[in-house]
């Protein structure tokens, strides 16, 4: 190149620099200008701010007169002497009032006991309040709702911030919606602070202490005004010299968003860029959209220095992803950088996917989120799971007349229960099986399947041109739906409408001619002829002596668990035939004509009767509806209760014991004598509580035992109780059951705090005891002595239909005989089930006669007709009076023991995993680990001994347990999403083995 071209570029370039310093100078100068005139207008602001704050003289009120309007509000303007010469002229000395008083000898004499109770309790709703005031101010509420948002938050019932935690994250949402937060990002924010809130009261954690509210009230905007005033006036001339700082070091990128830096950030870093910054982080996502649900997710986060060079992260960097789905947040775990140089930046983050929909994920450093932060990923329902997959409205027995095509509604779910989509597919599809009742001859309906795919809905439409009886079974693939099995009437139209004339009917005296097989279990040689009642309340079957006289021969209610099994027709009477089942009294079989009318009405009396479905979920919502129904009252009076909490049971006992079936229905509102305390529902629920620990724990009352030494054993009514408790206490509990019931009903949840046994819950509900229940009420028994009986010949055991009766030394007191001459009857192999079931009824029922009759007559006699109890199994009662098992993964947390060395990090995945588990879930592995399901009814706090987590000695294999110590083994794994498979298999697959014991 020519020499005066290189002079010409050389020109060019220093000409295009100084022109460049040029506009940086000038830049620079304008914003040094511009920074000064703002110092200028802040120092001015702050001379002002202080002149104007001195004049007033606080917040336009001296402290003495705020503790006098303190007094009035709590009326106790009349002991305003006594609190000035205890020397409380502040808000913040308010609390240490009692102390003051205590100690001056003179001026606590003053006082009257319940003046001081009256004192105690207003220093506590002063407390309350203020420390709820600290909290909001703390996280910067009142920038969102800068007026008045304490009384605000009075008027929703709030109080403290234990009133707040209280509230359900539906509830908040809809209080800051009326309170005028309706920015999406806002409304995240609070409800991720309040889930933290929870956590901490969870555990246990204060929101501050005394020291603590004495500062805040101290420090609170109009106290204290003179040395605001300074503090104003210094930190604004402090603010100036940082702006001139600023601008003169941020001159030429004055335009640019810039982030305060980490605190650990030093100054020499702060002014070269050496901090992480939110738009220079960068995240890489280890899966391609879309992605369905079950998988443990898993992406990073790279975070760069100003300078764009690499920033080593650690715990100190107040980095938070936080991830919500539904306004729920999900568990996650971070895992920093390892060994490789290359990775001192990057951040893991790891979460399990059971709910299919839109998730939020949040990352922020230093409280500013990272750049396109939140992201939004969308997580799709897995495939159709057979074993999740049911009829919605499910009914045991479909009728419908020949020839029409009768509609099956269909909810598809996946394997974690989400809505899951139906695709054509070769390999799985919806198919049905059916076949004629008694003959088992196959019989191939019409069907068609027609799928709606905006709403997700299946409907299977079933044609069957043959009347009669069948048995179907509808599967997904190869195996079968949930509710899958169902009996199937078709029925000729002029049939048809003879059954719906007889639902129809506002008389019910319907009878058919049949007769009668067997009876006690016993064949009848020469069939009787009968007749059948029936009504929408029982099946009758009776006979008639010389036509006139009539005789009962037994009686069916119309419930789900009366069953017609049907056994096709009968050689010699050419009369279909068919057994009723009630599981509790010996079949009955029967040959009718009109089996299949019979059967049908029965079936439409009972749809009638339980709302018309047969699922738990339904006959619950028709079961509050009908109670809510039957114990309508228009008015909403509430009922004083008052009892000494020292004396529960019998203070209670006496306090309701004259009420009427009226009063009942009435809402209690309880107060325990001594206590200062409004009962806006927790009191009432602390009651309720309390009072089911006395009434059905056996340490307390004595009312009930277990069949165990076990604490964790289920109760069951004492035959042996001490001669004080009377049998009305039985009758008593009943009623608290009925109320809590009936409280449910009105949408004031309100569950038994027991565990009863399954053998009581049955007969509740008048169905037949069986030996099977003592594998669950009394295993101990059943292990040693059924078990061994139902499993192996006792031909040689010598024994008979009698059980031997020994004392506490173990001397034979007598041998009661379990049958008539029971003594005198052998046990062999064919009759063993019904020793068994003898020995079951001589257990568990008999002694408790008087006890279940005087506990029946408190449940049903005032709010709970037997009726409406008759819908559900002794299972699904549980349900109804306890609730759904609910486990709180922070009281897990708080009440656990960690044995031997296991990995920190194995103990950070097995709660990130657990936290995401369904309640299905959680209860396999509560009764993986302890053997039951269900926790005592103090929950986690209350299992002994307490879950033990320890470390097994082996790699990436299935984990263990010993139930009989409550003890859970983990293995070491290579990463979370072993872990997780793993645990998902040990729970559901663990009553074969796993080393139970």
């Amino acid at each position: 190149m020519p020499s005066h071209g290189r002079i010409s570029m050389f020109r060019a370039i220093t000409q295009r620099r100084l022109l460049g310093f040029s506009n940086w100078f000038t830049m620079a100068y304008a914003t040094w200008v511009r920074r000064c005139k703002i110092a200028g207008l802040v120092v001015l602001f702050c001379i002002m701010t202080m002149v104007l704050l001195s004049g007033r003289g606080g917040n336009g009120k001296s402290e003495a007169i705020e503790v006098k309007d303190w007094l009035s509000e709590n009326n106790l303007g009349y002991i305003e002497d006594v609190v000035v010469q205890a020397g409380v002229t502040s808000l913040a000395g308010v609390l240490h009032v009692e102390k003051y008083i205590q100690n001056n000898k003179k001026l606590s004499r003053t006082l009257t006991r319940e003046q001081y109770g009256l004192l105690k309790m207003a220093v506590k709703k002063f407390s309350e309040k203020y420390e709820l005031d600290m909290w909001l101010t703390m996280h910067s509420f009142h920038l969102d709702i800068p007026k008045d948002y304490l009384k605000k938050f009075q008027a929703f019932g709030i109080s403290s911030v234990q009133s707040l935690s209280g509230k359900t994250d539906a509830e908040i949402e809809e209080i800051l919606s009326h309170l005028g937060v309706t920015n999406e990002m806002k409304v995240m924010k609070w409800m991720v602070k309040l889930h933290h809130l929870r956590d901490d009261l969870y555990e246990g954690k204060k929101v501050a202490d005394t020291k603590a509210l004495i500062y805040y009230l101290k420090q609170r905007p109009g106290n204290n005004s003179s040395s605001l005033c300074w503090k104003i006036f210094l930190t604004g001339i402090i603010s100036c010299l940082v702006a001139m700082l600023v601008a003169g070091w941020s001159m030429a990128n004055a335009h640019y968003y810039q982030v305060f830096p980490d605190p650990k950030a030093s100054i020499y870093g702060f002014l070269t860029g050496r901090y992480a910054t939110p738009h220079h982080s960068r995240v890489t996502w280890d899966w391609h959209e879309p992605q369905t649900v079950g998988k443990t997710m898993t992406f990073g986060v790279k975070f760069y220095e100003k300078n764009g060079s690499p920033y080593p992260v650690s715990d100190g960097d107040h980095i938070l992803v936080e991830i919500i789905h539904e306004g729920v947040m999900v568990a996650r775990t971070l895992e920093f950088a390892g060994k490789d140089p290359s990775e001192v930046n990057l951040i893991r983050c790891s979460f399990t996917v059971h709910k299919s929909g839109t998730y939020k994920i949040s990352i922020m450093v230093g409280g500013r989120h990272i750049k396109d932060s939140p992201f939004t990923k969308v997580f799709e329902p897995g495939p159709i799971d057979p074993s999740k997959t049911g009829f919605t409205h499910y009914n045991s027995t479909v009728v419908f007349s020949s020839g029409m095509s009768h509609p099956l509604v269909i909810d598809t779910r996946d394997h974690f229960g989400n809505l899951a989509a139906y695709k054509n597919d070769n390999k799985a599809f919806f198919k049905i099986k059916v076949k004629e009742a008694g003959s088992n001859e196959r019989y191939t309906p019409i069907t068609q399947i027609v799928y709606n795919v905006l709403e997700k809905k299946l409907v299977m439409h079933i044609k069957i041109d043959k009347e009669g009886c069948f048995q179907a079974m509808v599967s997904y693939g190869d195996i079968k739906l949930k509710n899958g099995e169902f009996d199937i009437l078709v029925l000729s139209a002029s049939e048809l409408n003879k059954v719906k004339k007889n639902v129809s009917k506002p008389k019910h005296n319907l009878y058919y001619e049949a007769r009668l097989l067997s009876l006690n279990g016993e064949k009848i040689e020469k069939p009787k002829k009968v007749y059948v009642y029936i009504s929408p309340k029982q099946i009758t079957i009776k006979e008639f002596y010389l036509k006139i006289y009539p005789k009962k021969l037994c009686t069916f209610r119309v419930c789900p668990w009366t069953k017609f099994i049907f056994n096709g027709i009968d050689d010699t009477l050419e009369l279909p035939t068919m057994s009723i089942d009630d599981g509790s009294q010996p079949q009955v079989e029967l040959a009718a004509k009109d089996r299949n009318t019979i059967v049908a009405t029965f079936s439409c009396f009972l749809l009638k009767s339980i709302g018309g479905s047969e699922t738990f979920s339904d006959k619950r919502d028709f079961f509050y509806h009908e109670i809510r129904t039957l114990h309508y009252r228009p008015s909403h009076s509430c009922l004083q209760v008052k009892v000494d909490r020292s004396q529960l049971l019998m203070s209670s006992y006496k306090a309701v014991r004259n009420f009427s079936p009226s009063m009942w229905c009435k809402r209690f509102e309880i107060t325990f004598i001594g206590e200062q305390g409004l009962d806006w529902g927790g009191v009432s629920r602390e009651w309720f509580e309390c009072l089911c620990k006395e009434l059905f724990d056996p340490n307390c009352s004595q009312l009930f035992i277990r069949f165990t030494n076990n604490p964790q054993g289920l109760v069951h009514p004492n035959p042996k109780r001490p001669p004080d408790k009377k049998a009305k206490m039985y009758e008593f509990a009943g009623k608290v059951v009925g109320k809590c019931l009936f409280e449910s009903s009105c949408r004031r949840t309100q569950l038994v705090k027991a565990r009863f046994s399954r053998s009581f819950l049955a007969q509740l509900i008048g169905l037949r005891v069986t030996y099977k229940h003592f594998e669950t009420d009394d295993p101990d028994f059943y292990t040693t002595k059924i078990s061994y009986i139902e499993n192996n010949d006792v031909e040689d055991m010598e024994m008979t239909f009698s059980e031997e009766v020994y004392n506490e030394h173990g001397q034979l007191v007598k041998v009661v005989d379990l049958i008539p001459n029971g003594s005198r009857i052998p046990v062999t192999n064919n009759n063993k089930i019904q020793y068994l079931d003898a020995l079951a009824q001589y257990r568990m029922v008999s002694p408790i006669k008087e006890e279940l009759e005087h506990f029946l007559k408190g449940l049903n006699s005032e709010l709970i007709p037997d009726n409406l109890l008759s819908m559900f199994d002794e299972n699904e009662l549980e349900l109804l009076m306890c609730g759904t098992g609910t486990y709180s993964i922070a009281d897990f947390k708080l009440h656990h023991t960690i044995n031997g060395t296991i990995s920190s990090k194995v103990i950070d995945w097995f709660w990130t995993i657990i936290a995401s588990f369904t309640e299905e879930q959680m209860a396999r592995l509560i009764q993986f680990t302890t053997g039951s399901s269900l926790l005592p009814p103090g929950g986690f706090a209350e299992l002994n001994p307490k879950i033990q987590l320890s470390s097994a000695p082996t790699f990436n294999n299935l984990p263990s347990s010993h139930t009989c110590f409550n003890q859970l083994c983990l293995p070491d794994y290579d990463s979370m999403k072993t872990f997780h498979k793993m645990l998902l298999i040990a729970i559901n697959e663990g009553n074969q083995g796993f080393a139970m014991a």
